[in-house]
């Protein structure tokens, strides 16, 4: 159980916040009592198109390529059944259990709103079954990001109905029946239109991409202070980064990138004793000098992506839908485009994050760049070889960001006997931005492991207070500069502040107010 505040479902569109607190960190969802009554006043307008003898899509007739095969009533339980089943063909390895709960999480506020034809009973057993932390087994490959995501979304369904696998809320894999039998749920039998409403959803490609916009906010921050301590400790300039600089262009992202290292810069004694007439050198290599060019443009297209989310996140999804005034209505909003695209423009932003995260690690080693640092910032050079293997694996996850930034919404293949004969790949886009976030953080670290190992060889002059501190905080799991020793777990260990925010915490903490 947690003791987070309860998020409320049906009242209004959920927030960012509210997805990661319910799906990340288990906050428990409730039903808002006028969503409960719209859904069965909406409700009784299907079984009023059920009991008509002229055909309804997803009422009364087959779905996709069969829309115009009519199913008698005796028939229709079992029309619902079929599909939750057949569509519930997901293969490969499982989906994070935070991902899957966004499925849950954001269907759920699409069946409260009302305009999908469910009953009332479904919305409390997707609101229940969140609240008990069970989890529907979701497989990699399925979803083509049309009609929303179909398999996906199947599989959720396919759990509420008591078949399949899920794993309880401590991890345990067991068929879904007994774990809805071990907390007091009853297994759903889908009637008229419920079907459809539980998998004509964007809610995968959607989750994924609020959760990576929120890693995001801390990874760019991380990404500044990196910035900001090989600056440092390669005894690189501050004074680009004026403001009345970045005023001359004024990119909003760009100045809050430059904002931030002005700060974390400020007060710096490495940087002071390098300033005046005395220094010689009349800039920096563009990896020191463009940070703030390059992580801006990151922070706008994250701002953009979170515009599409906000929308997103207000709409109602689903195919066929009743409208406000009662009508059921095909329509195309299931189609993920909107979604699929955003999650391409943000893999691109993170590769090229990481990329110029990974030139100025680089830097760092090389005697020719790093200004007086020993190669590869080795205790015994010759013997030892420091860091160098390091860079080799920022090198290789800033390959492997190049390949995940090609756009997965530029390709469709079609399907449903080409009914179905174009569609967004979104769920694919969603997965690549998911590993490439995990490559970014990875990069980062390796950068502040190698800036923190560059400040402690800048001795005895002494690191500034925000990067001395992400320093101290760096040594706490990993050890300063030395002979050579098991890197690895050094790596992991940053790696590990880094993904939990601590880095980007404690650098605002102690940056220039």
């Amino acid at each position: 159980m947690t003791d987070l505040p309860s998020v409320l479902v049906g009242a209004a569109p959920l927030s960012h916040a509210d997805v990661v607190a319910v799906v990340r960190h288990g906050a428990p969802v409730v039903i808002a009592a006028e969503a409960l009554e719209r859904v069965a006043q909406t409700r009784s307008v299907i079984d009023g198109l059920a009991a008509d003898p002229n055909p309804h899509y997803g009422v009364s007739t087959g779905f996709g390529a069969l829309a115009t095969t009519f199913i008698a009533p005796d028939r229709r339980r079992q029309l619902q059944a079929s599909l939750i089943r057949s569509h519930a063909a997901g293969t490969g390895p499982e989906v994070e259990r935070e991902v899957v709960r966004g499925l849950q999480l954001l269907r759920l506020q699409t069946l409260a709103s009302g305009r999908t034809g469910v009953r009332p009973v479904v919305v409390e057993t997707y609101a229940a079954l969140l609240n008990a932390g069970i989890t529907p087994i979701v497989r990699e490959y399925g979803s083509l990001g049309c009609s929303g995501d179909l398999a996906p979304l199947a599989h959720i369904a396919l759990a509420t109905m008591g078949e399949g696998d899920v794993r309880d809320a401590a991890g345990e894999l067991v068929p879904a029946s007994e774990a809805l039998e071990a907390c007091g749920i009853e297994p759903l039998t889908l009637v008229e239109k419920e079907g459809l409403a539980l998998i004509n959803g964007t809610d995968g490609m959607l989750g994924t991409l609020v959760l990576a916009l929120h890693d995001l906010d801390e990874l760019l921050i991380t990404a500044d202070i990196a910035a900001a301590m090989s600056i440092e400790s390669q005894l690189g300039t501050d004074a680009v980064f004026a403001a009345d600089l970045m005023a001359l262009r004024p990119q909003v992202g760009q100045g809050a990138s430059a904002a931030n290292l002005r700060a974390f810069l400020a007060d710096s004694p490495i940087v002071h004793s390098h300033k005046g007439p005395e220094d010689g050198r009349v800039q920096d290599a563009y990896s020191l000098r463009c940070t703030p060019q390059v992580h801006g443009t990151a922070r706008d297209t994250a701002g953009y992506a979170a515009t599409i989310a906000d929308r997103e996140l207000a709409s109602v999804i689903d195919n066929p839908i009743i409208t406000v005034d009662g009508r059921i209505e095909s329509n195309g909003n299931f189609h993920g485009a909107p979604v699929a695209a955003v999650l391409d423009f943000l893999a691109i932003s993170v590769a090229d994050v990481a990329s110029v995260s990974e030139r100025r690690t680089d830097r760092a080693l090389d005697p020719a760049r790093n200004h007086g640092l020993p190669p590869f910032l080795a205790d015994e050079v010759g013997v030892d070889s420091g860091l160098m293997i390091a860079q080799y694996a920022s090198a290789g996850i800033v390959s492997e960001l190049k390949r995940l930034a090609v756009p997965a919404s530029v390709d469709s293949i079609p399907s449903s006997a080409m009914q179905e004969d174009h569609v967004s790949m979104g769920w694919a886009a969603a997965r690549k931005l998911r590993r490439a976030i995990d490559g970014l953080g990875r990069v980062l670290a390796i950068e502040i492991l190698t800036g923190a190992r560059a400040l402690d060889l800048r001795a005895p002059l002494e690191a500034g207070p925000a990067t001395g501190a992400v320093r101290d905080l760096v040594r706490t799991v990993a050890a300063g500069p030395g002979p050579d020793r098991f890197l690895s777990p050094d790596m992991e260990a940053v790696t590990a502040l880094v993904q939990s925010g601590a880095i980007a915490r404690i650098a605002k903490e102690h940056a220039h107010a």
